[in-house]
């Protein structure tokens, strides 16, 4: 069809003309002022401009006037609020699609089996689409195994497409790189991501068994002796570990020495190894024959080496029995113990051996004596210069320091002594729960001569009699008013107490005699304090 201008001429390239009865060549203005504000301008007929323009936005306005709601009558339409936007490598983050397939390769040269079946996992991470492909080690095996194809968009084409979650499915052929893997499973819950998502899943398919496996080779009921590796494969980290001693008391500072033998089932090598002992004055040495094979009966030869030929039988597991003694490499061991697995082994395939434990006593040789207490510091402080060249601060209950802080049981003494100058001498005895720490102030008197003062800082102070090895110390349950307190060859008699001491002692009286809280009540009845 044809279009022809108000000139009646077509409009063709080269057949248009400027219309020249045109006078006014201004722009329109769009905007108006009313009010002093700028509103649009509606669009009126002008010289040179179509009338059904105009006409048409004039129908136009007329009709949104006519279908607007005013706000006014019925108010402002609820609006729902709109919803946060997620990325999507927020909202699919460690959310991945488990498939399990298989590849069928086919084995050439081998009269036993045709093709091997190797299964595969399948992994689609949701986040980018990208998949990697793992397959599962199986021990021993012979085979590379691990991850085959590493996390990455696979192609899907030639044309550059890569694989979806919607083109997964069970029971069909993925093929990447030019293997077919063949979806059989999926986990639940790829299940239940592909029934939210609308795709009906194909049932699953069995995983085929692999020809080898379900064919294995006949394998005999007692395996010969050159068959090293039915030997590797059943008994490959497979170590018998027997604890003994070695009497080397005919050597120069010689003695008995801890040792740990080690049989190696793989390959029927032993291994001796040093148990190293703190402060002994020996090199810590680890090793003290390598991993070998030892012969039972060395034939005399001048050279050091022996080949295999001249060795007639080697030891077995047969030749370790806990309880005796045995020559190996002309060094005399004692087996007086054996680890678990070793037990365990032993009764599965020698049940007529018994490994049962001996004691022995003196294996660790001369325990460290400790010296006797000679007084100065505490039992503790002293304790740790016989343990170690640089002694190290004793430990602290810190539960207990923290709950018994500033707590304090507070008693009045007087000396016990035979000289007459000390009879008019107070003290006041503190006990701290904090730490079970006693100190001593005696009260000064007076034209006493004596001046007073601290008598004893805060320490630990034991029992008469008690050891250094199991030392006693004074508590709360032994002081009794009228008891004696002997403090390092001082002795104290407890004449009073502070009123805060009876209402502690009754409020844990299962750990304080009867005898103690009844003197305490006696003494305590006025409800007096110390000053």
């Amino acid at each position: 069809a044809m279009s022809w201008n108000s000139r009646g001429l077509p409009f063709l390239p080269g057949y248009t003309f400027r219309d020249v009865t045109k006078s006014s060549f201004s722009r329109p203005q769009t905007l108006e002022y009313k009010n002093g504000h700028a509103v649009p301008r509606r669009p009126t007929v002008g010289i040179g401009q179509d009338p059904l323009v105009s006409e048409l936005l004039a129908q136009q306005e007329i009709s949104e006037l006519l279908f607007e709601t005013p706000e006014v009558t019925y108010g402002p339409c609820a609006q729902s609020p709109a919803e946060d936007f997620v990325p999507a490598y927020v909202n699919l983050d460690k959310k991945v699609l488990h498939f399990y397939a298989y590849f069928k390769e086919n084995i050439l040269y081998s009269p036993q089996e045709v093709y091997r079946i190797r299964p595969v996992d399948i992994y689609y991470y949701l986040e980018n689409d990208s998949m990697c492909i793992v397959e599962p080690v199986v021990e021993n095996s012979g085979l590379p195994q691990g991850k085959r194809i590493k996390r990455q968009r696979l192609p899907k084409n030639e044309y550059g497409a890569c694989y979806q979650w919607k083109d997964l499915n069970l029971g069909m052929d993925l093929e990447v790189y030019g293997y077919k893997y063949r979806i059989v499973q999926c986990d639940a819950f790829t299940k239940e991501f592909m029934k939210n998502e609308g795709i009906l899943l194909n049932d699953p398919e069995p995983m085929p068994v692999d020809p080898y496996s379900e064919n294995p080779q006949p394998c005999y009921t007692k395996p010969s002796e050159i068959d090293r590796k039915h030997q590797f494969l059943t008994m490959d980290r497979k170590v018998l570990r027997f604890h003994a001693l070695w009497e080397d008391a005919d050597s120069l500072y010689g003695g008995t020495r801890p040792v740990t033998i080690q049989y190696y089932l793989v390959d029927d090598t032993v291994e001796i190894r040093a148990v190293h002992e703190p402060n002994s004055g020996r090199d810590p040495i680890c090793v003290l024959m390598r991993r070998q094979k030892l012969p039972k009966k060395i034939k005399p030869n001048c050279v050091l080496e022996i080949s295999f030929e001249e060795v007639d039988e080697y030891f077995s597991p047969e030749d370790f029995q806990v309880g005796q003694k045995m020559k190996l490499l002309g060094r005399l061991f004692l087996l007086y113990d054996c680890d678990g697995f070793t037990k365990e082994f032993y009764q599965k395939n020698y049940p007529e051996m018994d490994m049962k434990p001996i004691d022995i006593p003196d294996r660790l040789g001369v325990l460290q004596k400790v010296p006797p207490y000679n007084g100065f510091g505490s039992l503790e402080d002293s304790l740790q210069n016989c343990l170690s060249l640089i002694p190290k601060l004793p430990k602290k209950d810190v539960l207990r320091m923290l709950e018994n802080n500033h707590k304090e049981l507070r008693y009045s003494a007087r000396l016990d002594s035979q000289n007459p100058d000390d009879n008019g001498r107070h003290f006041i005895l503190s006990y701290f729960l904090s730490d079970d720490t006693i100190s001593i102030f005696e009260r000064p008197t007076r034209n006493s001569g004596i001046i007073g003062g601290k008598f004893l800082k805060k320490t630990r102070v034991p029992k008469p009699g008690s050891t250094v090895d199991k030392p006693e110390f004074y508590s709360p349950a032994d002081f009794a008013i009228g008891a004696t307190v002997e403090v390092f060859s001082h002795r104290f008699v407890l004449t009073d107490a502070d009123h805060y001491v009876l209402a502690y002692l009754e409020a844990n009286s299962s750990q304080v005699p009867c005898q103690t809280l009844e003197s305490l009540r006696q003494k305590l009845g006025c409800f007096n304090a110390l000053p």
